[in-house]
C-alpha cells in the first residue's frame, strides 16, 4: 500500500475530513489533498507529525 492510501485510510478510520486533519496537524487543506492524491510526498517532519497524530509507527505510515 502506498503512503497516499495509508494516509486516507487512517483519516477515514478516525472519521476526519481532509479539512479537519489539516487543522489538527497544522498543514493546509491543499497539502493534505496533494498527499492523498499522490501529487506530493511529505517531508520528514510532516511524516513525524502524522505518525504522532495517528499514533502509528513511522514505518507503518510509509507502508514499510
Amino acid at each position: 500500500m502506498e503512503f497516499k492510501d495509508i494516509l486516507k485510510e487512517l483519516r477515514i478510520e478516525r472519521g476526519l475530513t481532509q479539512k479537519e486533519l489539516a487543522d489538527a496537524v497544522h498543514f493546509s487543506l491543499s497539502t493534505i489533498n496533494k498527499w492523498e492524491n499522490g501529487k506530493k510526498l511529505p517531508g520528514y517532519e510532516a511524516l513525524r507529525t502524522l505518525a504522532i497524530f495517528f499514533k502509528v509507527d513511522g514505518n507503518e505510515i510509509l507502508g514499510l
